[in-house]
């Protein structure tokens, strides 16, 4: 199997991306969630190359991507238009989980006839026709300030490992999943420590424009809302949503279906939120299927 990192973008702007398999078939755009990295697919993309050439990236802020401070939802939907300009890329099968899941429905709007299809896992979705909070309740801003409390150095990648294995986010993660993560989320220091990519201060950048279209309170900014845009979507997707996950984000996926036109769903049975890393072989079949 054929895989490859570069990047795309000038110096201080630069996009890391993973590449599995041979140029000329057709393109597959993966995605990840908010914290995580482009290899986190890893055993998704290797099965998918048989028959695309797969591609994923580190969103701005994660891994080896630049990480200029504005977290906006179409800051990361730009990003993935830069992607796709950069390589050249038509028709699309874009693959997306959580917030990634979210930037690929939104450059979807901004590359109208680029994209053949999308699959997105739990996106994270507000829906601008109903009626907004004012402004986060307490318990949110709790969740986004949390993220400043995660530990962001480890002696080691061995420590970080055995750290996550019993962490609930991590538990029920495939091995091979987990140490890409660790592997490529975390920057070697001088000392042989490690240290989070994603910061714990980036990382709360990022989750307080998702707690806000979590919780219907999402205005967007200079560029109004982008999830007005949703009803314009030109292809077929595919919501998915896992059993085990939260409730809020099967309310969200939710939200995403009475908003998008061509639209189907599909459960994943015995997962949660991280689908992709947790049961691969389920995502790839539901991936080939709904292609079919």
């Amino acid at each position: 199997m054929i895989s490859q990192r570069f990047s795309i973008g000038p110096v201080g702007e630069e996009i890391a991306m993973m590449q599995w398999g041979e140029r000329g078939k057709p393109p597959a755009l993966l995605v990840h969630g908010t914290g995580f990295v482009a290899d986190v697919w890893d055993e998704v993309a290797r099965e998918l190359a048989s028959t695309y050439t797969v591609y994923a990236l580190d969103r701005r802020g994660h891994g080896a991507s630049h990480k200029p401070g504005t977290y906006h939802f179409l800051d990361f939907a730009e990003d993935i238009c830069r992607v796709i300009d950069a390589l050249g890329l038509r028709d699309v099968y874009g693959i997306g989980h959580s917030a990634g899941a979210t930037d690929l429905l939104l450059a979807t709007r901004l590359l109208p006839g680029r994209f053949t299809r999308l699959f997105v896992m739990e996106p994270t979705i507000m829906d601008p026709r109903a009626a907004r909070s004012e402004a986060l309740s307490e318990e949110s801003l709790l969740q986004v300030q949390g993220a400043l409390r995660r530990r962001a150095e480890f002696d080691s990648a061995d420590a970080v490992f055995e750290r996550y294995r019993t962490s609930p986010t991590f538990a029920e993660w495939t091995e091979t999943s987990l140490w890409a993560y660790v592997r490529h989320g975390f920057v070697p220091l001088d000392d042989g420590r490690v240290r989070l990519c994603c910061t714990p201060e980036i990382e709360a950048a990022m989750l307080r424009p998702i707690y806000e279209a979590m919780t219907q309170v999402y205005v967007g900014d200079a560029r109004g809302n982008p999830f007005t845009a949703l009803a314009e979507i030109d292809c077929p997707v595919r919501v998915t949503t896992a059993a085990k996950s939260w409730p809020v984000y099967k309310e969200m996926a939710a939200r995403a279906v009475a908003l998008i036109p061509r639209v189907g769903t599909l459960v994943f049975e015995g997962a949660g939120h991280c689908v992709a890393q947790e049961v691969p072989a389920a995502v790839v079949e539901a991936v080939r299927e709904f292609a079919r």
